[in-house]
C-alpha cells in the first residue's frame, strides 16, 4: 500500500548541544515558523530545544527527504532577530567555536522558554528545625538573606539539594510565589537632567546625534577619571529612549552594579533591569522575556548581556571599555568590547567605549578614522586631578616586616587627623601568596594546578585562586610535622590592612575584594559605609580602581607598582599603567584636593614616569610605537592553542603534533609547544602555541584547516584563543 508522502518545508536546525551539528527537519505545513523560530526536535526519544537558522548554513550533503522527521513544537518567544543570528555566526567563525555554544548566550535562560505563571522560590522563615545539623547550620548561616530555587539556595549555601529540602520540610524554609512576568517600569528621559559644562555637552549631543541617525558608528569616549563620562553617556541614553529604542549598559564587574544603578535612578527616576551571575531563575526568565518582547527598556548587565535578544535595540555603552574583564578566559574565548562593536554594526546602531585609559586598539581605530573620537579632557566641577608621585622603595624603605613607606605612612595619619579618607591599592588577594615551612622549606601547592596556595586569614582557608581548592592551615608542616613553622611569604591585601591596623589602632578598616564583596549587596554595603564616613581606610585590589566616587577620599597609596610589571606579558605595561591611572583617580573627586602616592623600585620605569609626569598620551605613543615595531596587536594578530589532558605525556604528545604540522603561510609564525605557565590547571596538565600572523593572513580559515586535519585522543583537549589577553 502506497502510504501519503509527508509534506512540509525542510529547514536546518541548530542545537543547544555541542556534541551534534546542525540538523534537517521537516517544519510541517501547520506550523508557521522561519529563522530564528525556537523549536522543540525530536532526536532518538529525546526531545531537544533548537533554533531554526538560515538556509545555505553548513551547506553539506543535505539527508534524503523521506529520512526527516518533523519538528514538534514552536516554543512561544520571539524568534531570534537577523542581526543577532548574524552575531551568532561571526562570533562562531572568528573566535573558532562552536555554533551550539554561541547560541546557548542568546537562548541563556531555560526558564524563559516556558509558559508563565507563577513559581515557587523558598526563603528562611526564622523557624529552626528540631534537628539542627552541622550542614543544616551551615546552610541557615549562608542564606540568611536568600531566596530562591532549591537548586540555586544549594549552589549558594554550597550543600546538596537533599539538606534545602529537608529544611523546607521542618519548617525552617517557607515557600514563596513568585510572578515570573511583573512588568517593568520604564525609565523616564525627562526624570532629572544634569547640568553639563562645555566639553560634556559636546561629546554628548554628537551621541545624541548617532543615535538619532539609527546608524551604525562606533564610539570611544575617552574622558580623564571624574570627568562626569556616566553623565554624559546617560544623554545618548536619554535619546535612545525618547526614539523607543532599548539600551544595554556593560559593566565589568558586578561589584560596580550597584553604584551605577543609583546613578542611572537619580537621573532617570527608576532602576535598570540587570543581569549578572548572580541573578535567580526566576528574575533572569523576567528580564530574557522582557527584553524579548521590547518591554524591558534599559538592561545595565555583565558581558554575556552582550547576548539578550533585545526587540529594538538602539544604543550600547560598554563602560570601563578597557577592562580585560571583559575578556572570556573559557568556553566561547570572546571580547565583549569588540563582539559589542559587531552587534551594532549588524542591527545598525551606535557603541560608546567609555574609558579614562581606552585600549590601545581602541585609540588606534580613533587614529585611523575607523570610530570616532570624543574627549572630556578635564574632571567635572572644581574638582582636580590630583597630584601623583613615586616612593623609591630602595631609598624610602619601609621597616623589616613591613610594607607601607614611611612617607605613605605619614600621609594616612595626616588624612586620620583631617578625617579624610585613605585607599591603599595592591593587586593580590589574601594575606600572603605564598606559606612555606621555615624548618624545612615545603611550600604549599595547589595539588590540582602549579600554583602556590594563598593565605586567607580572615575565613582560615588556604586557596587556590585559578581552580578554587581549599583547605584549612595545618597545624604542622605535611613534610617534616615541625609544629608552628608555617610563615607567609609577601604581602596580601589581609596582610596590609593587618599593618594598618598596627601602626594606626584608630583607623577604621575595610578590606574590598571579589572575596568581600561578591555580589552587588555586598557592593552596596560598602558604599554605604564608605559614603557614611564610617571606614577611614580602604585596603583594596582592582576591584575598588573604577566606578566609585567617594568625596572624601583624598589619598591613594599603591603598594607595589612592579608587580604587575612582572613576567613579560604583551599588555603588562598597559594594563599597569591602566590600573594606577584608574586607582589613582579615586582620590580628589570633589573640592578636596587629592594626592596619590606609588611605592616602586623603579622609579624609572616608563609605566611609573608616565604616570607621575601625567604624560597618558606620551606613554601611549611610546607602547603604540614598540608594538607596531613588533608587530603585535593592533598592527598583528596573535591566536593562542592550549593543550590539556589529565595525562601529562598525552599533552605533550598532541602539542608536539600540532607544532609538526604546523602550515608554511608568509606572514605566519609558529611558536612553542612549550609548558604553560599554569603548566597545570585543575588537574589538566597544559602546553601553549602562540601563532603570530600578519593583519592580512587569513588566520581563522587557516587555524580551523590545521587543526581540523588532526585526530586527538579522547582526553586530549584543544583550546583556541584568538586575540589572546591572557598568557597563562
Amino acid at each position: 500500500m502506497n502510504r501519503p508522502r509527508p509534506t512540509g518545508t525542510r529547514v536546518r536546525v541548530i542545537l543547544l548541544t555541542q556534541a551534534i551539528g546542525p540538523l534537517d527537519y521537516r517544519l510541517p505545513d501547520w506550523m508557521d515558523a522561519g529563522p530564528g523560530s525556537v523549536v522543540v526536535v525530536p532526536l532518538g526519544p529525546r526531545k531537544l530545544i533548537g533554533v531554526i537558522w538560515d538556509e545555505g548554513f553548513f551547506a553539506d550533503e543535505p539527508i534524503d527527504e523521506t529520512r526527516l522527521r518533523n519538528i514538534i513544537e514552536l516554543v512561544d518567544v520571539p524568534p531570534i532577530a537577523p542581526g543577532l543570528r548574524r552575531l551568532v555566526d561571526w562570533v562562531a567563525d572568528y573566535y573558532l567555536a562552536n555554533h551550539a555554544a554561541v547560541l546557548r548566550m542568546v537562548l541563556s535562560s531555560s526558564a524563559a522558554l516556558s509558559s508563565g505563571g507563577t513559581i515557587t522560590e523558598y526563603r528562611p522563615s526564622g523557624a529552626e528545625p528540631a534537628r539542627l545539623t552541622p550542614q543544616r547550620a551551615a546552610a541557615l548561616d549562608a542564606l540568611v538573606d536568600a531566596q530562591g530555587l532549591v537548586r540555586e539556595l544549594a549552589e549558594q549555601a554550597g550543600v546538596s539539594e537533599a539538606v534545602i529540602r529537608g529544611l523546607v520540610k521542618a519548617g525552617a524554609l517557607e515557600p514563596v510565589s513568585v510572578a515570573v512576568d511583573s512588568p517593568f517600569t520604564n525609565p523616564d528621559p525627562a526624570h532629572h537632567q544634569p547640568e553639563l559644562n562645555a566639553a560634556q555637552e559636546a561629546a554628548a549631543e554628537a551621541m545624541r546625534a548617532s543615535v538619532r541617525a539609527g546608524q551604525f558608528e562606533p564610539i570611544v569616549l575617552d574622558g580623564v577619571t571624574g570627568s562626569g563620562k556616566t553623565e554624559t553617556y546617560f544623554e545618548a541614553v536619554a535619546e535612545a529612549l525618547k526614539y523607543g529604542k532599548q539600551v544595554l549598559v556593560l559593566l565589568p564587574e558586578i561589584a560596580l552594579t550597584q553604584p551605577f544603578l543609583q546613578r542611572f535612578e537619580t537621573r532617570f527616576g527608576v532602576e535598570p533591569a540587570t543581569w549578572h551571575s548572580g541573578m535567580r531563575q526566576a528574575q533572569r526568565r523576567r528580564v530574557w522575556r522582557g527584553v524579548a518582547e521590547g518591554r524591558v527598556q534599559v538592561v545595565a548587565g555583565a558581558r554575556s548581556a552582550l547576548f539578550l535578544p533585545f526587540a529594538k535595540p538602539g544604543l550600547i555603552i560598554v563602560d570601563e571599555a578597557h577592562e580585560i574583564s571583559f575578556k572570556q578566559e573559557d568556553g566561547v574565548r570572546y571580547h565583549a568590547r569588540d563582539v559589542a562593536v559587531m552587534r551594532g554594526k549588524f542591527e545598525g546602531f551606535p557603541v560608546v567605549l567609555a574609558s579614562a585609559t581606552p585600549a590601545i586598539e581602541s585609540r588606534h581605530m580613533v587614529s585611523i578614522g575607523r570610530y570616532t573620537g570624543l574627549a572630556i579632557p578635564s574632571r567635572f566641577g572644581a574638582a582636580q586631578l590630583p597630584t601623583v608621585a613615586a616612593i623609591d622603595l630602595t631609598q624610602d624603605a619601609p621597616e623589616r616586616g613591613h610594607w607601607i613607606a614611611p612617607t605613605l605612612l605619614r600621609a594616612l595619619e595626616d588624612r586620620l587627623e583631617r578625617g579624610e579618607q585613605s585607599l591603599l591599592f595592591l593587586n593580590r588577594r589574601g594575606y600572603a601568596p605564598l606559606t612555606l615551612c621555615r624548618s624545612c622549606g615545603h611550600r604549599f601547592q595547589c595539588p590540582n594546578c602549579t600554583a602556590w596556595m594563598v593565605e586567607h586569614r580572615l575565613v582560615r582557608r588556604l586557596a587556590c585562586h585559578h581552580c578554587g581548592h581549599v583547605m584549612p592551615p595545618p597545624d604542622a608542616c605535611p613534610e617534616c610535622s615541625t609544629e608552628d613553622a608555617l610563615v607567609p611569604c609577601g604581602p596580601g591585601v589581609e596582610r596590609i590592612c593587618e599593618e594598618v591596623k598596627r601602626l594606626l589602632p584608630d583607623a577604621r578598616t575595610i578590606v574590598a575584594t571579589s572575596d568581600t564583596l561578591w555580589s552587588p549587596e555586598k557592593a552596596a554595603e560598602f558604599v554605604a559605609m564608605v559614603e557614611e564616613k564610617a571606614i577611614d581606610i580602604i585596603i583594596g585590589t582592582q576591584l575598588v580602581t573604577k566606578g566609585y566616587h567617594f568625596p572624601d577620599l583624598t589619598l591613594v597609596g599603591v603598594i607595589d607598582a612592579d608587580l604587575g610589571l612582572e613576567g613579560g606579558d604583551l599588555r603588562a605595561a598597559e594594563r599597569t599603567f591602566q590600573q594606577i591611572a584608574q586607582v589613582a583617580g579615586r582620590a580628589g573627586r570633589a573640592e578636596k584636593p587629592g594626592e596619590v602616592f606609588i611605592q616602586t623600585r623603579n622609579p624609572s620605569h616608563p609605566v611609573i614616569a608616565a604616570l607621575v609626569n601625567g604624560d597618558r598620551d606620551g606613554f601611549y605613543d611610546a607602547e603604540t610605537a614598540q608594538r607596531q615595531r613588533a608587530g603585535a596587536p593592533p598592527f598583528g594578530r596573535y591566536a593562542a592553542i592550549i593543550v590539556s589532558s589529565e595525562d601529562e605525556g598525552e599533552a605533550i604528545q598532541a602539542a608536539r603534533a600540532i607544532g609538526g604540522s604546523a602550515p608554511k603561510t608568509d606572514g605566519m609564525y609558529v611558536y612553542g609547544p612549550a609548558p604553560a605557565p599554569l603548566a597545570m590547571l585543575r588537574g589538566r596538565h597544559r602546553q601553549r602555541l602562540l601563532v603570530h600572523a600578519q593583519r592580512s593572513v587569513e588566520l581563522q580559515a587557516i587555524l580551523r584547516e590545521w587543526l581540523g586535519s588532526l585526530n586527538f585522543p579522547r582526553g586530549v583537549r584543544i583550546g583556541v584563543d584568538v586575540d589572546p589577553y591572557s598568557f597563562m
